[in-house]
């Protein structure tokens, strides 16, 4: 009996063990499961390699975009802007587009949002219809279509498919005012979307800040 006793509570001490043993190799999976590293699980952990990854593509479209922007045409001449002009561009966009300096300025603001091709596009309509010979319209025409209408083209802006096709059929003959549907579909963009973001940017703030000093020190 006592050696049976003996046997018994050796089975029992056993048991007892046998699961505590295996626990700290069960831990050191569970641990590595919760805190996956970088080098082998990175697919599926929220560690640090998602944001290197996410600042490498953010650099790529950075640099994707200082390309595009480097045979942009530079801003159109004028005087700096008084405070009343640069205050008056907050009452309407059409205000702010009557003017060069009102132009530049959101024309800046742009192209901090990566859009600068719709005032681009907006502008290369605008000298279209100033051209009477039909051999220039045709050039200009062209280029335009290229630069900002053809889907492979980087500078490519947001046009449906009905203005897309009017344009297609009347590039075989094109006429001054070819893109004014287009154009007026760019500037109610710009209207709707990025001029109400301007007005609450810092940049146009900070020009009216400036403006403002310069005015009480005068």
């Amino acid at each position: 009996m006592g050696s049976e006793r003996m046997e018994m509570r050796k089975r029992q001490v056993c048991a007892a063990q046998g699961p505590a043993a295996s626990a700290p190799g069960q831990h050191g999976v569970g641990n590595r499961g919760s805190n996956a590293c970088c080098f082998c699980w990175c697919c599926c952990c929220s560690c640090s390699c998602l944001t290197v990854r996410n600042q490498e593509e953010q650099r790529l479209r950075s640099t994707s975009y200082e390309l595009r922007t480097e045979d942009l045409p530079t801003c159109e001449e004028s005087p700096a802007p008084a405070l009343e002009e640069a205050s008056a561009w907050a009452q309407s966009f059409d205000k702010l587009m009557l003017t060069p300096a009102g132009r530049n300025a959101f024309r800046e603001f742009l192209r901090t949002e990566f859009s600068e091709e719709n005032m681009l596009f907006w502008m290369a309509c605008e000298e279209l219809k100033k051209e009477a010979n039909k051999a220039v319209i045709e050039e200009k025409a062209r280029i335009i279509y290229e630069d900002y209408v053809s889907i492979l083209s980087p500078k490519e802006v947001s046009l449906d498919s009905r203005v897309r096709e009017t344009i297609n059929r009347s590039m075989a003959e094109p006429s001054p005012h070819i893109f004014d549907d287009a154009q007026l579909q760019i500037y109610t963009l710009m209207h709707r979307d990025s001029y109400p973001r301007f007005m609450n940017s810092a940049l146009y703030k900070d020009l009216l800040r400036s403006l403002s000093e310069k005015a009480v020190e005068a």
